[in-house]
């Protein structure tokens, strides 16, 4: 039912769920047969807890490997399917492995749509400059960098890229899908040895992110000069020269939505836009 707007005159109730996990030991968000997904595992233990079929629709689909501390997505049931949306939260703490949680449970407007709705995503990519690498604890999820690092040069390249661009370089291919995306955010941060990269846009394409990372930190590297972003940005088509940086330093930490009465303008502007994703389920 899931990715289908219908009003509570219907009989139908609109729900929203905040997710957290580990990217670990997933092949990313979208359900895949036989293997390991978060949505499959939500999918899986919200259909025996509310004993019907489940459809998740999600704010962005992550791939392997990548984190999410403020993963958004929505599901319809008919109305009083959920009277305590917190007990639900905790009967799924004790069904869902380790790895994987749902932090929330709230009714929303019918015209809440979790992929559509959204006004941006916010990412967060991590790497560490130590000699030793990552530190134990912190291994699934900051990446041990051994190359040299231009700070001055990382920071160029990564504003070159900020704005509203075809990003087709930067992005793998789906057939009937756009590469235009407004980067508004793309910044890092220091903490000793640690780095961290803000990466915001309205929306982001297969890939894009790690490519992002990757390309910047090989400017930072010296092996291409800062204008060679430039011309990324004029590409049409993948660039192979990027290198894609590994998906444990990512994580998707947020997703801004506007207010109730701004939910439909919303979803017409994006849906010009973007194409919905093809199959069933897990969208």
């Amino acid at each position: 039912m899931g990715g289908f707007a219908r009003s509570r005159t219907e009989g139908f109730a609109r729900y929203r769920l905040d997710i957290a996990y580990d990217g670990t030991d997933f092949k990313g968000w979208a359900r895949q047969p036989g293997l390991r997904t978060v949505c499959g595992e939500l999918e899986r233990a919200l259909s025996l807890i509310l004993r019907q079929p489940i459809t998740l629709t999600v704010a962005g689909r992550t791939d392997s490997g990548v984190h999410a501390d403020g993963q958004v997505a929505h599901m319809d049931l008919a109305d009083g399917a959920i009277p305590e949306p917190t007990r639900l939260v905790g009967r799924l703490a004790r069904m869902l492995p380790p790895d994987v949680r749902v932090r929330a449970i709230a009714p929303v407007s019918p015209d809440f749509d979790a992929r559509f709705s959204a006004l941006r995503r916010h990412y967060r990519y991590r790497l560490t400059t130590a000699a030793h690498g990552a530190d134990p604890l912190r291994a699934r999820e900051v990446v041990g960098w051994s190359h040299p690092i231009d700070r001055d040069a990382l920071d160029r390249a990564s504003a070159r890229l900020i704005g509203l661009h075809d990003f087709a370089a930067f992005c793998r291919r789906r057939e009937g899908a756009t590469t235009v995306r407004d980067l508004q955010d793309f910044a890092w941060e220091s903490d000793g040895d640690l780095l961290t990269a803000r990466v915001v846009a309205d929306a982001f394409c297969w890939s894009m992110v790690r490519s992002l990372v990757g390309a910047v930190l090989t400017v930072a590297g010296g092996r291409r000069p800062v204008e060679w972003i430039d011309g990324l940005l004029a590409a049409r088509e993948r660039e192979g020269a990027i290198p894609v940086a590994p998906a444990r330093g990512l994580s998707l930490v947020g997703v801004d939505y506007p207010d109730a009465d701004r939910l439909v303008e919303r979803n017409r502007v994006t849906r010009d836009v973007r194409s919905a994703p093809t199959g069933s389920g897990c969208f």
